[in-house]
């Protein structure tokens, strides 16, 4: 996954610190990533998300707030307006590389920003928000030990997250005024609610007020017994997976045109992470699914073996094959389907005999319908008819480039 670091002025001229994280075919759409409080672009959950998204065509854009990370700016002076501010500065620099977001995803604090900032931003078409609070001041019960020293000094160190920062008097104000139910009720586009129900930090009555107040449309996902920060990586890429697919529906997530002589387009296959063996598989310009090896093989099983989708292959054209048929003739079939299994043989015990192992697939075909058995008989024949059958039978020539 192609990265590209670069820095754009904040909401006070601070030179704030993004990555862009892209993907390796064509840019579909952009999102922009806003991370938990007093976190950074660089927080697992955050990475992982961005990788996941950008796997799936969507480039992403994460940044450190001003006064965090690798960001300019002092984070005693911030605010959770001014939170808000850097976000619609994000969007703006995006914009002026003709990226501009069509969707905003925020984490935790992250996500009561994106829910405040999404009005002023018109490219935005989606919203994903998780594990938010509905009340941005509930931030401050992480330090609410020192709310007295910080009101009576103006500031105070906090630890948080296993590192110090200082938040001002002017945070806590305006965190605690900061009410975003007018704005939710009042947000534009769709919006995803993704919420874990055992979150000890913000609980699940947040989503469910966030839920209440938006208009549609708008959709509620439980991250089952992810812990706040999503730390665990499954959850991070369930959590980005269900994000691409549901912002499908919004966003024009369309590949280009095939190129000539490539009727079905071209597949590409694109790993998911360099770790496993997961594969992002693209089928032209709309179609995705995963491939994988089951966890006895080092896989992690989140989508189909290799085999399995050449098994796949084989049993979709089959059945098309044979409904094309009965169609034609008009005769009474009402379902059909089809069970592939794979295996490998000695050559010696197939037909045409030999020493080495040859691939066998065992193919059982269930028709439903009043047909006689004439009928049954000549699609049965009809199966061996399939382009793909005919091809794994003549087999085919692989030509290999270096791109």
């Amino acid at each position: 996954m192609p990265t590209e670091r670069f820095t754009f002025p904040g909401h006070d001229g601070s030179d704030l610190a993004a990555r862009l994280d892209l993907p390796e075919g064509p840019v579909l759409a952009t999102a922009l990533l806003a991370h938990c409080f007093t976190c950074g672009k660089d927080i697992p959950a955050a990475r992982r998300i961005a990788a996941r998204l950008a796997g799936l065509g969507i480039a992403v854009l994460r940044f450190d707030f001003t006064g965090l990370g690798h960001s300019d700016g002092e984070f005693e002076n911030t605010s959770f307006s001014s939170n808000a501010a850097d976000l619609v500065a994000a969007a703006e620099a995006l914009a002026a590389r003709d990226m501009a977001p069509g969707l905003l995803i925020g984490h935790s604090l992250g996500g009561a920003a994106v829910l405040r900032a999404a009005g002023e931003i018109p490219s935005v078409k989606a919203v994903a928000t998780i594990g938010a609070p509905f009340d941005p001041g509930h931030v401050t019960h992480n330090f609410a030990g020192q709310l007295d020293e910080i009101a009576r000094e103006g500031a105070a160190e906090v630890r948080l997250g296993g590192h110090s920062v200082r938040i001002g008097q002017g945070f806590v104000e305006d965190v605690a005024g900061a009410g975003l139910e007018a704005r939710i009720a009042a947000l534009a586009p769709a919006l995803l609610i993704l919420h874990a129900p055992r979150d000890e930090v913000v609980g699940i009555d947040n989503a469910t007020r966030i839920f209440t107040a938006a208009r549609h449309p708008k959709s509620f996902v439980t991250l089952d017994d992810a812990d706040h920060l999503v730390t665990r990586p499954a959850d991070a890429e369930y959590a980005a997976e269900v994000i691409g697919a549901w912002v499908a529906r919004y966003l024009p997530l369309r590949r280009p045109a095939p190129p000539p002589g490539a009727p079905e387009g071209v597949t590409r296959i694109s790993e998911v992470d360099a770790a496993g063996f997961a594969q992002d598989v693209f089928a032209g310009a709309r179609h995705h699914l995963v491939a994988d090896e089951p966890k006895s093989y080092g896989g992690t099983d989140r989508g189909l073996t290799p085999y399995q989708l050449l098994a796949a292959g084989l049993g979709a054209c089959t059945s098309m094959t044979i409904r094309m048929y009965a169609r034609r003739k008009g005769w009474p079939l009402d379902h059909v389907s089809v069970d592939i299994s794979h295996d490998r043989m000695h050559a010696q015990d197939a037909p045409s005999g030999g020493a080495e192992r040859i691939d066998r697939f065992h193919r059982a075909i269930a028709l439903t319908g009043d047909l006689d058995d004439a009928q049954r008989a000549r699609l049965l024949e009809i199966a061996d008819k399939c382009p793909v059958h005919r091809t794994l039978e003549a087999g085919a020539r692989v030509e290999t480039v270096l791109v």
